[in-house]
């Protein structure tokens, strides 16, 4: 049984869900009945509550389970096994549907909640010994809001299904969703800080020559109510962020570390603000991150290197934290540089169904007049939608880079672009030792982006045990080192 077989561990730090196919393959494969095996279901037992599983007893109320239903529904997925029993000592035992029909209920339950049929998808799990069938369910992020048998909207946050109380809640997770864009919320300026500006009269003698700005932005429903909205000043305003303060910029760090957070004593200089259009914001932004890696030099098996990554990546990634982003937040982009890895991270979470397991696969813009309206620009930064993340990482894999890591945090996108290679660190640390006599710990951690002493304490083990590497006499304890064994370098002669 997929994911079973995992610890509660694992499944927290892999998402414990399905992409959107494999799901939707489970609920043509999930009549029957799957058989566990004892081990695997004392796993089950141990799972740790989460942000994408929780666990019920068959007894659950119904009211209980569509709120759960409904916090998965609209956060990020996920999976719920009902029949785990717990008693007053917190211990969990298997314990399900004495027939699967019992559950009849349930399953019509989620038939009503998802009537299409396409959002969730189950399996019925019997284990040797133990009673009964446990019903095990997982569950899509919707393109819409979910309610609850109440009529409240939930949320997975951690372990809880917390309901959505007001208006303003409301709306935000109407943005999430992408039901709703802030877009095309107007803003209280004239429209002549639009409609005079450089951008649009440069804009409008390349794209449309005969087009007068105030005539073409009111076509474009840009103008509403004699007020340009959110994306007009975005696309076409020569300073939008006098009118969309705190938004509409873009910050670039440059900091001298490789440490998992940036401090303010690792800071090379302040922060650079780039503003403008964001036509003109993605292509000084990518160039001002150029600039600044070039700078940058990391400890490579031959030495102090200068950092190579992709154009395409960084074009790429920036494009899509500035278009893609939920302008309704008060924040900015930011483009962190450190020594090993750029970050760029962007306001907002992952809009309608898209999840971090289905971004390269799946499409939706949460602003369609931006993506769409800037793909008129001269030589656009933007592809089809959801095309330039896709370029993003096989830019990567054509320079022997692993590819970004994309996390959702609580409201905003991370993307970590590692300066890491392909490589295993086995195969770094005896490329290193090809043209230097010995190596130590602190050093294959600089190579590898290892953040753990430990872990780099086993690879050399592992060498070790493997005939490849052998201590340097007389360094132990802090200062330890390791060369090629002796054996090794006259087998490779």
């Amino acid at each position: 049984m997929a994911n079973v077989n995992k610890t509660g561990k694992d499944k927290q730090q892999d998402g414990g869900h399905r992409s959107r196919s494999s799901r939707e393959n489970m609920a043509a494969m999930s009549v029957g009945v799957v058989d566990v095996p004892s081990e695997d279901a004392k796993r089950v037992l141990a799972y740790e509550e989460g942000h994408f599983l929780d666990l019920k007893a068959i007894d659950v109320a119904p009211g209980k389970l569509t709120r759960a239903m409904s916090a998965f529904a609209n956060a990020d997925g996920g999976e719920l096994y009902i029949g785990i029993a717990e008693d007053a000592a917190r211990t969990r035992q298997w314990r399900g549907f004495s027939a699967q029909e019992d559950a009849n209920g349930f399953l019509q339950a989620f038939e009503e909640f998802f009537p299409l049929s396409r959002d969730f998808s189950y399996e019925f799990l019997q284990v040797p010994g133990s009673p009964g069938y446990v019903l095990h369910v997982y569950i899509n992020k919707t393109r819409d809001i979910r309610l609850a048998s109440d009529g409240k909207a939930y949320v997975r946050r951690g372990a809880q299904s917390l309901p959505v109380t007001n208006a303003e809640g409301l709306e935000i997770l109407r943005r999430a969703k992408g039901i709703t864009s802030f877009e095309t919320q107007t803003v209280a300026v004239p429209i002549e800080f639009v409609t005079n500006s450089e951008t649009i009269i440069e804009f409008l003698l390349g794209v449309v020559p005969t087009g007068e700005p105030d005539k073409w932005l009111r076509k474009q429903l840009l103008i509403l109510d004699e007020r340009p909205t959110v994306a007009c000043l975005l696309l076409f305003a020569d300073e939008p962020q006098v009118a969309l303060p705190k938004r509409s910029a873009i910050k670039v760090y440059r900091y001298k570390t490789m440490e998992r957070v940036g401090s303010r004593e690792t800071l090379a200089f302040d922060p650079i603000t780039i503003e403008g259009c964001i036509y003109n914001q993605i292509r000084d932004a990518v160039a001002k991150t150029v600039s600044l890696i070039q700078g940058v030099r990391v400890l490579g098996p031959e030495g102090l290197q200068e950092i190579n990554y992709p154009l395409e990546t960084l074009h790429e990634i920036i494009t899509n934290a500035v278009i893609h982003r939920d302008y309704g937040i008060a924040d900015d982009v930011h483009v962190r540089i450190f020594d090993n890895r750029v970050e760029v991270e962007s306001p907002g979470r992952l809009p309608a169904h898209i999840t971090v397991a289905n971004i390269l696969d799946e499409r939706f813009a949460r602003n369609g007049a931006i993506v769409r309206l800037i793909n008129k620009f001269p030589d656009p930064p933007n592809k089809d939608v959801g095309e330039g993340l896709n370029t993003a990482f096989a830019a990567m894999k054509r320079l022997q880079l692993k590819d970004p890591e994309i996390k959702q945090l609580e409201n905003s996108v991370l993307v970590n672009i590692k300066h890491e290679r392909l490589a295993s660190p086995e195969e770094l640390i005896l490329e290193y030792l090809e043209t230097h006599e010995e190596i130590n710990n602190r050093t294959v951690r600089d190579l590898t982006g290892i953040g753990s002493e430990n872990k780099v304490k086993v690879i050399f083990q592992r060498l070790m045990a493997a005939s490849q590497i052998e201590r340097v006499p007389g360094k132990g304890g802090g200062s330890a080192a390791y060369r090629k064994c002796a054996d090794s370098e006259s087998d490779n002669e």
